[in-house]
């Protein structure tokens, strides 16, 4: 008789349901056990595992048996240590069934209503189940499929019970899992982990000193999802302000939660205290990071730091430091809010709606245009270090601004600028006006709106038409500018509570990228 349980396997940042079948017959030749359905090498490396963790578990493991385990569908390769827990429940239950001189102070009664479960968990040798990663996907596989019931080791209990529709139990070692299966009215399934406070409280806005125009500048990004550049000497506060924009963005939706914290399970980033992620994510990748790193891929297709960065913010510091090549796999991700990671063994698509937040120094020494400082450059080395950064690249940011260096003067006094909570309202307000005006167009926020909606959102009266054409020119700024322009400009009037856009919020928004010039010159 052939045993069937229900398990799960992560495909990029989905789960997948698969079947776990095993056949256990006794015969005359020494035994085996053979593991089918595509396996990778973490679960091949399972029967050694299994075989160890069934005979320190006081379970029954007769020498003579031939074992075979499928996992189904077939063509799926399976990976990850998490088939552990039913490859070892399916053996035992297998052998009770099928070998008929099973002493009895290990014959044990077989659980009834295997269908109604999903196992996943990893084993130590002594029989104790491990954590794994991407439970949340596939706690969510398991729901769809239909299965009222799962079965985790108790690192992963926390995250697994955040999804509604499915009761979670946590074991601990293998002989509690078979009591579990056998006698769940005695188990109580795990509640979800109740909400933290999502507040940065470490760090706010009303520590910044001066920069004024940074501030105004961070505030509008925030409020429409605007891609921003700062450029300045070292020590102007460039990522003291970056480090504090996610303070001031507002609060993920359950939607984005979810999404958001998928890709984290995935790569193993998910706290173990449980819970969906409540802070949006800030991501700030060091240079020297490959094209694998940033985009996601490998041998088994992980997602990399924009898809981690997914609903929130990806802070790239030194900008022109990063290769120029991998800087350049940004642009089409940065467009579409999807990455496609294609590789010999197949191919997949990872969500990365984020925000680029990027800084970088004016020169190579950092200290062109500082009145305190001279600068040691010449201007070809002004002009090659600039180059590093592409015009399709700069086109994508909505926001260029300059970081002036702050007056030592003003370090002197107490930070006079807003609180991240009172800046945070206004940008929660102004994305309020933006949900209720895009509702049923799929578009979440300014930065996000196509050429067709952005002019009927976004309409401007003629004078306000010769003004932008006039800018553009001067500026030589490219379409994909103009738009851009527009959008800032949308998001500045939302801020004031403005229905149509004013000549002062396209003369602000302009200004936001008069520095592009200087950057191309």
């Amino acid at each position: 008789m052939v045993t069937r349980l229900f398990s799960a396997t992560v495909q990029g940042i989905e789960g997948l349901e698969v079947r776990v079948e095993v056949d256990a017959e006794p015969v005359k030749e020494m035994g085996r056990t053979l593991v089918v359905g595509l396996p990778d090498a973490a679960v091949r490396e399972s029967v050694q595992r299994v075989n160890s963790a069934l005979a320190n578990s006081s379970f029954f493991k007769p020498g003579e048996m031939a074992v075979t385990v499928n996992l189904a569908p077939a063509d799926v390769k399976k990976q990850g240590p998490g088939f552990d827990l039913p490859i070892a429940l399916g053996v035992e239950m297998a052998i009770q069934q099928n070998c008929p001189n099973v002493p009895d102070v290990h014959r044990r009664l077989v659980p009834l209503h295997l269908d109604d479960w999903c196992l996943v968990g990893e084993l130590a040798l002594d029989g104790t189940v491990r954590g794994v990663r991407g439970v949340l996907p596939l706690a969510i596989a398991a729901r769809d499929a239909g299965r009222k019931y799962l079965m985790v080791s108790t690192e992963n209990a926390a995250e697994a019970a955040v999804v509604e529709g499915i009761r979670v139990y946590a074991v601990e070692n293998l002989l509690m899992a078979w009591d579990v299966l056998s006698h769940r009215e005695s188990f109580r399934p795990v509640e979800p982990p109740a909400a933290d406070d999502a507040e940065l409280r470490d760090i706010d806005f009303d520590e910044i000193k001066g920069q004024p125009y940074a501030r105004r500048a961070m505030e509008i990004a925030a409020a429409g999802g605007h891609n921003l550049l700062m450029c300045g000497s070292p020590g102007s506060g460039k990522s003291m302000l970056a480090s504090r924009l996610p303070t001031i963005l507002p609060p993920l939706t359950h939607e984005e939660s979810l999404s958001a914290s998928k890709i984290h399970s995935v790569c193993g980033l998910l706290p173990r205290t449980g819970g969906l992620l409540r802070r949006r994510p800030f991501r700030a990748p060091h240079h020297t990071i490959s094209d694998v790193g940033l985009m996601g891929g490998g041998t088994n297709i992980t997602p990399g730091e924009i898809s981690l960065a997914h609903h929130g913010v990806l802070f790239l510091d030194e900008l022109p430091e990063f290769n120029r090549r991998t800087l350049e796999t940004l642009r089409q991700p940065l467009e579409s809010g999807t990455v496609t990671i294609s590789r010999a063994s197949g191919s997949m698509d990872f969500p990365c709606a984020f925000m680029l937040v990027a800084a970088m120094n004016p020169c190579p020494c950092g200290y062109l245009g500082d009145p305190r400082h001279a600068c040691r450059c010449t201007p070809g080395d002004v002009a090659r270090y600039r180059k590093k950064i592409s015009g399709p690249l700069l086109d994508r940011f909505d926001m260029l601004i300059e970081v002036p260096p702050v007056d030592p003067a003003s370090l002197l006094h107490k930070p006079d600028g807003e609180p991240s909570a009172a800046i945070r309202a206004r940008v929660v307000a102004a994305r309020e006006r933006q949900h209720e005006r895009y509702a049923g167009t799929g578009v979440t926020c300014n930065a996000r709106l196509s050429g067709k909606l952005l002019r009927k959102f976004c309409p401007l009266s003629p004078q306000q038409q010769d003004l932008l054409t006039q800018a553009v020119n001067q500026f030589g700024l490219s379409a994909r500018a103009f738009d851009r322009i527009l959008r800032v400009t949308r998001t500045i009037a939302d801020l004031a509570g403005h229905d149509t856009p004013t000549a002062d919020d396209l003369l602000e928004a302009i200004q936001f990228r008069q520095f592009e010039s200087q950057l191309r010159s």
